[in-house]
Parts: structure tokens; C-alpha cells; sequence
């Protein structure tokens, strides 16, 4: 589509193509699949021109408010139920920024579409075809590409994060390396269909929960068939629960025909929020893998006669950059270093930590490398 703009958000120009390779790629990929409700792919002029707008709108400011908005390349006959303006709207981050208020609640996209010279917006939708180009104005300077799952299940797929002229493109590849969690691989699977209710994606909800209250939190999730790891909790736990609450694991037990249902999937979203909510208290919150909450507030200390943590393997799931070895401190403060700890400590475990500031790690013990492995996954999650 040839369009008519300058481009002066370099960024934007350096990540097009990329993206324009990506987005064809997987498109194609799954139309021999015969996937149905396909997006349209977008060009990189296109791509430009969004990124461009985004970008410039999420410097400006409404009555004090940041803009906040999501944007969806494609026309209005590829959605259902569209709220179409009578006269489209022109593509500027001036319109960006005064409707942006309007639109900035989760779920809902101001549907972006071109007619052969200029883009335009005609109006929003809740509802977008599998793999639709999606820009997330998530806060000033910063843009979140990304797009809808194969159909429509799990948290949507993150393509690449552009914060100011930094450019990180998510490295898909990345969950065929040793010891790659479950949940770090479902994150990943930018194509595979994802199923909400599934225990990997479970944890995934609960990783971008703890990251949206902004208090830092850690969480660990320990085994159900040992209480080994105790041994790395300082006794005695001020806030443990007796029985352990089972909330969360309820809801996992029930048939899947209960799970696809709307009444289960709100309930999920309350029980997740609520075991994300605890780990703002000061302290880790504890789980097991059957999801049954057993404490909050917990101090974690190192077993007698275990060496210290020393080292861990730090790895992010972006293109171009490679597994270093780095000292904790490398990576926070005593929370991260805790967690560490307590993965080294008990290999069959793993922490999720989020720090203050939106970053977020989560601690595995590597059984090929013999360290404690830490995955910064932040990029994922916005």
C-alpha cells in the first residue's frame, strides 16, 4: 500500500521489514494449515506509518493523562460487531490522543484501516481475526507489537517492544533452548493455540497480575507431593494458611466443558488476581503446582550448611542477545536474590519475581547447565 507520509520516528523504519517478514511468514504458515479467520498481513510502509503515529501519540498528553490506546490493522468487514464512526477519522496522533481516553479499557482496539494513499480510523472492536497486527500504546515512548493467538485463545502474542529508539524483537526460537519452562515456551508459541485454561498459561496470568499492581512480588511454586521446600522458609510463617486455600486449584479440577464457559473463565480471573494481589506483601507467596495457596509473606532463608548463590545463567528471549553468566546482584535486589536462593536450594521449584519498575524474572534450576537459570521475560508480558 503506497502512503503518502514522512516517516520521522526512525525506529519505526529500522524494525519495519522485520516485522513485515514476520507477520507474512506465520500468516502464510497458517493458511496451509488451513486455519481459518486470518488476519490481513500488513506491508512495511504500513507498519511505518502506525508505528510512526504511535509513537508520537503516546508523548502527548490529555488533560494530564498519558495516551493509552490500542490499535488493530484491519477494515471493519474483518471483525464482528464493529462500533463505525459515520466519517472516518484521520490517522494522527492528534486524533490519537483525543480519543484515546475513550478507548483505553483492556480488550478494545480503535480499528485501523488505508485507502490506498492515507490510513484512517474507523472505529473500534473488540473482536480480530487470528494473527492481526496490534500496536500497544502501553505508556509514553513505549509500543508493544503484537498480535491475536490462533483462535483467539491465551494472552496475546508479543512481536516486538519498541521503548524510545530501543528496539527488542521477541526471539521465537528461543523456547528450543535446555531447560526452557513450560510457561516461558507457551509465551512464545506466537502461532500454536493456547488454551486458557491450561497450567502453563495459568502461571502466565499470574506473572502479568503480580507485574500490573507495581509493588514488586515474589512468587514461588513448590511441589505437592514434598514439603522439602520448607527447609528454605524461615520458621515461623507468620501468615501461612491451614488448610491451604484451594480457590485457584478448584477451579483448575473442574471438566473442560465448565472451563469453557464465561462464569469459569471470570471466576479464574478473580481467583488469579487474588494470589497475585498477595504477593505485594512484603515477602514471597507460596503455591503449589496444583495451584492450592499455602502462605504469603514468607521470609526465605538459606538451608545450614548450603553455599550461597554465586552465580546464574541470565537469558532474555530477544534477538541478538546471548546467555551470560552474571552475579544475582546483577539482576535486583534482595528479592532476586532470595529467589535464586531458594531455586538453588530446591531444583524442583521455580520463583517468578517482579520487580517494582515492570521487569520481570522467573527462576528455574537447569539441569543441563547445573545453575540456576534467570529468565527475564518483561519484554512478554507488556
Amino acid at each position: 500500500m503506497p502512503l503518502t507520509r514522512d516517516i520521522t520516528y526512525q525506529a519505526a523504519r529500522a524494525v519495519a521489514e522485520q516485522l513485515e517478514t514476520h507477520f507474512a511468514q506465520h500468516i502464510e504458515q497458517a493458511r496451509q494449515q488451513d486455519s481459518q479467520d486470518l488476519a490481513t498481513e500488513p506491508d512495511a510502509q504500513v507498519i511505518e506509518a502506525i508505528l510512526d503515529t504511535a509513537f508520537w501519540a503516546s508523548l502527548r498528553h490529555e488533560e494530564g493523562h498519558a495516551t493509552r490506546v490500542s490499535l488493530a490493522y484491519l477494515p471493519p468487514e474483518q471483525t464482528k460487531q464493529p462500533l463505525l464512526f459515520e466519517k472516518p477519522l484521520p490517522f494522527t496522533a492528534n486524533i490519537l490522543t483525543k480519543i484515546a481516553p475513550g478507548v483505553e479499557r483492556p480488550g478494545i482496539h480503535l480499528g485501523v484501516w488505508g485507502d490506498g494513499d492515507e490510513l484512517y480510523v474507523w472505529g473500534t472492536t473488540r473482536n480480530i481475526p487470528s494473527l492481526c497486527f496490534v500496536v500497544d500504546v502501553s505508556e509514553p515512548g513505549l509500543l508493544v507489537i503484537k498480535h491475536r493467538r490462533l483462535e483467539g485463545f491465551g494472552k496475546f502474542a508479543n512481536v516486538a517492544v519498541l521503548k524510545g529508539d530501543r528496539v527488542k524483537v521477541v526471539d521465537e526460537g528461543h523456547s528450543n533452548v535446555p531447560d526452557c519452562p513450560e510457561f516461558l515456551t507457551s509465551l512464545l508459541g506466537f502461532t500454536s493455540p493456547s488454551a486458557m485454561n491450561d497450567s502453563a498459561n495459568v502461571l502466565i496470568q499470574l506473572a502479568v497480575s503480580m507485574r500490573e499492581h507495581r509493588r514488586g512480588g515474589t512468587l514461588l511454586v513448590v511441589p505437592s507431593t514434598s514439603t522439602t521446600w520448607r527447609e528454605s522458609i524461615m520458621q515461623p510463617i507468620l501468615y501461612a494458611v491451614n488448610p491451604a486455600f484451594g480457590g485457584l486449584a478448584e477451579l483448575m479440577r473442574q471438566d473442560e466443558e465448565k472451563k469453557s464457559r464465561n462464569v469459569w473463565q471470570t471466576a479464574l480471573r478473580r481467583e488469579v488476581d487474588s494470589i497475585a494481589g498477595l504477593t505485594a506483601i512484603d515477602g514471597a507467596t507460596i503455591i503449589n503446582d496444583d495451584y492450592d495457596l499455602l502462605a504469603f509473606g514468607t521470609k526465605i532463608g538459606r538451608p545450614v550448611g548450603n553455599a550461597p548463590v554465586e552465580q546464574v545463567l541470565l537469558t532474555e528471549p530477544i534477538i541478538g542477545t546471548e546467555a551470560t553468566i552474571v552475579r544475582p546482584s546483577h539482576l535486583g535486589g534482595t528479592r532476586h536474590l532470595s529467589a535464586a536462593q531458594f531455586v538453588q536450594d530446591q531444583h524442583d521449584t521455580l520463583a517468578l519475581v517482579a520487580s517494582q519498575d515492570g521487569r520481570f524474572t522467573i527462576f528455574t534450576w537447569s539441569k543441563c547447565e547445573q545453575i540456576v537459570q534467570a529468565h527475564q521475560i518483561d519484554a512478554l508480558l507488556l
